[in-house]
């Protein structure tokens, strides 16, 4: 039997758990979070998405047909979602020409790296990054303003459905995938789960 994303959940339970629950998003949900420390997250986040959507690219180049609909549909919602982090940025005053903190930029470089794995690595990614952030701002519950909006645009029902397609696209790559594959996607599942703990944390870093 081939590797699924439901074992990686299941394997890796207590890292999935610390990349999806975090003091940054209890605070949030309570109106507690430090305006700045918000900000400073938010920022960092763009940051990171730029880098994503040119991930997202290279997974496109490597996916079968099939799976077409799917990732260009979440190109679309990710140029809409750059427009937007621009609109949050100008009602913030932020800069967005801002240095990436080193664990954004950490972040960044292991996406960059993975664009030259193969394709059931790439989809692994692509659905855990998405499920992270999908889980991660329904856990804590209804948020109070202002951050409710942030809360529905990544813990809406349609980004949900996304990431379940995204989930069934990834388990057909893994059924054709060879047992080194399938390491090295266990990986990646394991390292975004690190890396996900951590970018939550850089809210509290100037």
């Amino acid at each position: 039997m081939s590797l699924t994303c439901e074992q990686l959940i299941q394997r890796y339970s207590e890292s999935w758990e610390k990349a999806t629950v975090h003091p940054f998003l209890n605070e949030c949900q309570s109106g507690k979070i430090k305006p700045e420390q918000f900000n400073t997250w938010l920022v960092q986040d763009y940051l990171f998405v730029t880098q994503f959507t040119r991930f997202l690219a290279s997974a496109i180049a490597n996916a079968p047909v099939t799976h077409f609909d799917v990732l260009l549909g979440g190109m679309s919602a990710i140029k809409d979602e750059l427009n937007w982090f621009q609109e949050k940025a100008q009602e913030r005053n932020l800069d967005l020409s801002t240095e990436k903190q080193q664990t954004c930029q950490a972040y960044c470089e292991y996406l960059h790296h993975i664009q030259n794995m193969a394709y059931p690595i790439q989809a692994v990614a692509l659905w855990a990054i998405e499920l992270a952030y999908n889980q991660a701002w329904q856990k804590p519950g209804k948020m109070v303003p202002p951050y409710d909006e942030f809360a529905q645009r990544w813990g809406n029902p349609n980004f949900t459905e996304y990431v379940k397609l995204l989930e069934k696209q990834a388990d057909e790559a893994l059924a054709e995938a060879d047992s080194e594959v399938e390491k090295q996607a266990t990986a990646t599942f394991v390292k975004i789960a690190s890396l996900e703990k951590d970018f939550w944390q850089m809210a509290y870093k100037k």
